[in-house]
């Protein structure tokens, strides 16, 4: 019997001959809906009786299609491939194996492409593999889709093609070899072995020929002490894993160190096993990822660095060289002593870029016979030389130099003395320079080539001697671009593609009979090679030249690289500028750091406004008469004193969106490519507004955030004594408050159930993970003054806890000893007040997926439930913008999205334009305004496994399940995976006596848990 009950889906259809539901059933969710019409008048509403909680269902229900009417975006027709490619298949992602090679940063990736789109960037797994993907290369997919790319070439700024160009070119050529005047080649450093055959092959054509290399950040100090002492212009290179003491110099290995690539081999030694783990010493100026990583971290300046350099090695070599007193020098001594007893497995790095300082590190590892320190694979990842850039800047003043071409290279932003460039280049008759974008050089030159990314590129790196790696496209060229080595090929008068020219190249020289689609399949190819042998070399007058070698007078500047912007390729990439620097939690800027002692000389300060905001003075800096003005001051904890730091990459202007024309360029101050310089600093008028996401100052005693230990205490007390379980009272009786529910469980122990371990040993806080979540879930960027309002979208974030005494323990014991609540008030408030020398210690934080979730519970309409496989889950439909979850959420993780970031001309990033919008994953929606968001343990990436599995009629295999942010560290540090399967790793983690779960005591049972943080103090 059929039924007359009538169904509805809103309570406007109850009415009759309503126009609202005629025109929506005519043409759904494209004309606007007036919602006052069905939400009625101001006298039925507050006549209503309706409660506040029916009421947000009624709004939850009624408002649905007006809430989806405002977030419809324009209708974009698909056009269905006429002839399907068979290596795409709609709906499933692709992955090919390549190498990130830009001159200053090198990895080997697997990028992932959909529907033909490259849309992130992987770590490529293959075992042995050192060079991870960091921060910056995780976001070189965003830089593919820069509407600043330049389109088409151009002569004389007008648009040319590619034949004009080549007949320009070819023709200034061949004046240059009949008239026998001087052609420079000046490139980055490509680490490409077939394009140095063609550059030999190019120099024959054209006998006066000259290839210079030029790295924006210099290491060619580093590189003239290897080549005295190995003949081979290569960087040291080592293996932090076999080592069990570590002593840097000013040498940042976690961060941008000669290249990087460090820190997996450091995490290895740094997890306790055995009751072992490295001890590491760090000397410094600037506060780094590698001085917050250490046990033991003393601030010096370069001056006295040198002095501790010598001192280590008259304690290793037992030289006698007469050195002065130095700050702490009983520390330094220590760890002399520590490095020598530990021999061979014992090394020492130094960042310290004067030719006799790192021809002491060499002597010192070879003195220790150290394992850490390997001479088989040197790197070749910086092969430039600071005294053929100068000659070449000579000559072209001289009027020498007939053809310039340049690759990879911007020297009228990166050099100090650009001036004497420019005023060189309009010497030379033709300027040829291969770039990506119009930028500061390129917009100078005669010719501008446009220029292909790395993913749209073919091609060859070798980033240490014995690792080779292809570079492949991975998408057709987007724009009109010529790739450097196929003009090369075609000026020599070789009829060949560079990518058969590299292929015929690795048959013949490279391969051994292996198969080149397997080589091509795998992204790398190791061939062992032997350690070089050492020469003669007279280290102790290289040890008496570095005490001559003269200290800065006044303050010393400090220039380095920054962990999001690097040397400033890709300034006009917004997940770059957005992203927080791990030390300083700033994004949007660079600035002077100072010690809190040096700004209070200088009368500069730091202080918060009514809007949490945080503000800075200026200051104006003075380097050989170059001057700087307007510069942010940030007060910095750790700083050495009389030392400041700035960081090069910033105050680009050239092919940059307004919006990330941002900071100041430090890289006229870097004279002589000496990163450290003396500065005259003087306060300037104004102030400056910060972008700080983080505005705690300490941990101050919040033991229970960041668990740590001594590794002493680790192997000697029970774990009860140092992961110490909150308790609660059950009936009179003390209970753990991890056994103590309110709410009734549910049997988990069925099908999967997720759990993300990270271990604060391992974790370097080097953001490679906040970059990939922002890759693989449309996270949008809010820009400068909405992350200043604590509207940042980011999903994960990476804690950063100074200590307020010298250490952590030291804060416990401060707060343990406080005595009554007046003491407790000042206390804490002096607490929040860093050490001068801080130990640091980073956690990322994302939604912890509770299986009590307390957000779950405050959510009137639904929107937030929990998933039978551990996941908080979010309905984005349901969601009213309550924000009721946020304020329930003990972790802060939660993001409400206030403003609608996709095409938007008030938010002029990626998602604002179509080819920005290109790098979008299409199994994660886009977000409109008024919902809230956070992570989702990546659902789309576990449902993607759980259905291959199931097509392939198999299991799953432990490791198949990724999140982004597990993925992308290089470390170890997180790891993703079942923990119903027992002979996973994560269920062999979550059982380890290290694992805590962050805030244990409110009782939410998160799925995200933590490890105990182990000091080797």
């Amino acid at each position: 019997m059929s039924s007359n009950k009538k169904y509805w889906k809103s309570v406007e259809e109850l009415s009759e001959n309503s126009s609202i539901v005629e025109t929506l059933k005519n043409n759904e969710f494209v004309e606007e809906i007036p919602v006052d019409e069905f939400l009625g008048n101001q006298e039925t509403l507050s006549s209503s009786s309706t409660t506040r909680r029916d009421f947000l269902k009624y709004v939850g229900f009624s408002t649905a299609a007006a809430t989806l009417a405002a977030c419809e975006g324009p209708v974009i027709k698909s056009i269905p491939y006429v002839v399907q490619p068979e290596e795409i298949i709609p709906g499933v992602a692709d992955f090919y194996a390549t190498t990130v090679a830009d001159g200053f940063d090198f990895a080997h990736v697997l990028v992932k492409t959909r529907e033909g789109r490259p849309i992130k960037i992987e770590n490529n797994a293959l075992a042995g593999l050192a060079y991870a993907a960091n921060a910056r290369v995780h976001a070189s997919v965003l830089s593919l889709y820069d509407n600043y790319r330049l389109k088409k070439s151009k002569i004389a700024g007008k648009e040319a093609d590619w034949d004009a160009v080549n007949q320009k070119v070819k023709t200034s050529l061949a004046e240059a070899k009949q008239t026998g005047a001087q052609i420079a080649i000046l490139t980055n450093t490509t680490a490409s072995p077939s394009t140095d055959k063609l550059l030999a092959e190019f120099a024959e054509t054209y006998p006066t020929a000259k290839t210079i290399v030029y790295d924006a950040v210099s290491s060619s100090e580093s590189l003239d002490a290897f080549e005295a002492v190995y003949g081979e212009r290569a960087l040291a290179n080592y293996d932090f894993s076999k080592a069990e003491v570590i002593v840097s110099v000013g040498a940042d290995f976690l961060g941008d160190w000669q290249g990087g690539g460090y820190e997996a081999a450091y995490a290895k030694g740094r997890v306790p096993k055995n009751g072992k783990m490295s001890k590491h010493y760090q000397l410094e100026s600037n506060m780094t990822l590698s001085g917050a990583a250490a046990d033991y971290r003393l601030p010096l300046t370069v001056a006295e660095q040198k002095q501790a350099l010598v001192k280590i090695y008259n304690v290793i070599t037992g030289a006698a060289i007469s050195t002065g007193k130095i700050n702490q020098e009983e520390v330094v001594l220590k760890a002399a002593s520590k490095l020598k007893s530990a021999g061979s497995k014992g090394v020492l790095v130094s960042g310290i870029e004067d030719k006799n300082a790192q021809l002491l590190v060499l002597a010192i590892n070879q003195a220790l016979q150290s394992e850490a320190f390997d001479t088989a694979a040197p790197k070749q990842i910086r092969k430039g030389s600071n005294v053929a850039v100068q000659q070449l800047i000579q000559d072209m003043n001289a009027g020498k130099v007939h053809t310039l071409i340049m690759s990879g290279v911007n020297p009228v932003y990166t050099l100090a003395n650009s001036k004497e460039f420019v005023s060189g280049l309009k010497k030379v008759k033709t300027s040829v320079a291969f770039s990506t974008k119009e930028d500061e050089t390129a917009s100078l030159t005669s010719v501008a080539v446009a220029a292909p990314h790395y993913l749209e590129s073919w091609g060859d790196v070798a980033v240490q001697k014995g690792t080779f790696s292809l570079v492949q496209p991975v998408i057709r060229p987007l724009f009109n671009t010529m790739q450097f080595q196929d003009a090369l090929l075609s000026w020599s008068g070789q009829a060949v593609a560079y990518v058969d020219y590299v292929k015929n190249y690795w048959t013949a020289s490279v391969l051994g009979g292996g198969s080149w689609n397997k080589a091509l399949h795998d992204g790398v190819l190791v061939v062992p090679s032997n350690p070089l042998s050492a020469r003669t070399v007279d280290f102790s007058a290289a040890a008496s030249a570095l005490l001559n070698s003269s200290a800065t007078s006044g303050l010393e500047l400090h220039l380095y690289t920054k962990t999001g912007l690097g040397d400033g390729q890709q300034a006009n990439n917004p997940w770059l500028q957005e992203f927080p620097d791990p030390i300083t939690r700033v994004s949007w800027d660079n600035y002077l750091t100072v010690s809190k002692a040096d700004a209070k000389k200088l009368g500069v300060e730091n202080h918060n406004v009514a809007n949490g905001g945080l503000n800075g003075s200026y200051v104006n800096l003075e380097v050989n008469g170059v001057k700087l003005e307007k510069v942010p001051v940030l007060i910095q904890p750790g700083q050495a004193k009389g030392t400041v730091g700035l960081a090069l990459g910033y105050g680009r202007k050239a092919s940059i969106k307004q919006e990330m024309q941002v900071g100041v360029n430090a890289y006229v101050l870097y004279t002589n490519f000496n990163n450290v310089q003396s500065v005259k600093v003087t306060k300037a008028d104004g102030e400056h507004e910060f972008a700080c996401v983080q505005l705690q100052k300490t941990l101050m005693g919040r033991g229970d955030i960041i668990k740590e230990t001594s590794l002493e205490i680790f192997n000697t007390k029970d774990a009860k004594e140092w992961n110490v379980a909150p308790m609660v009272s059950l009936d009179h009786n003390p209970v753990k408050a991890t056994e103590v529910d309110l709410w009734t469980s549910f049997d988990r122990s069925v099908g999967h159930h997720f759990n993300l371990s990270i271990d604060l040993n391992a974790c370097t806080g080097c953001g490679a993970c906040v970059i990939a979540c922002h890759a693989e879930n449309n996270v949008p960027v809010v820009g400068k003054s909405e992350v200043r309002r604590s509207r940042d979208m980011h999903w994960l974030r990476i804690d950063r806890y100074y200590s307020s005494e010298t250490t952590f323990e030291g804060d416990n014991e401060r707060k343990e000893n406080i005595a009554g609540l007046g003491s407790s008030l000042s206390t804490f408030n002096e607490m929040e007040d860093p050490s001068e020398n801080p130990q640091v210690a980073f956690q990322p934080v994302m939604c912890q997926h509770c299986n009590h979730a307390p957000c779950e519970t405050v959510c009137p309409v639904a929107a937030t439930s929990h998933g039978r496989q551990g996941q908080n889950q979010m309905a984005y439909n349901r969601c009213v913008g309550t924000r009721y979850c946020a304020n329930n959420c003990p972790y802060k993780v939660r993001r409400f999205n206030w403003f609608l970031y996709n095409n938007n001309d008030e938010f002029d990033f990626h998602m604002n334009d179509d080819l920005g919008r290109m790098v979008l994953n299409p199994d994660v929606n886009v977000r409109s305004r008024g919902v809230m968001e956070k992570c989702s343990m990546c659902i789309q990436k576990t449902q993607e496994v759980v259905l291959r599995a199931k097509k392939e009629g198999r299991l799953v295999k432990d490791g198949e399940f990724q999140t982004a942010c597990s993925s992308a560290c290089a470390t170890g540090a997180m790891v993703f995976g079942d923990v119903n399967d027992k002979e996973s790793e994560v269920a062999k983690l979550a059982a380890d006596e290290r694992m805590y779960h962050l805030l244990e005591h409110v009782g939410t049972k998160p799925n995200v848990f933590y490890h105990v943080k182990v000091r080797n103090s």
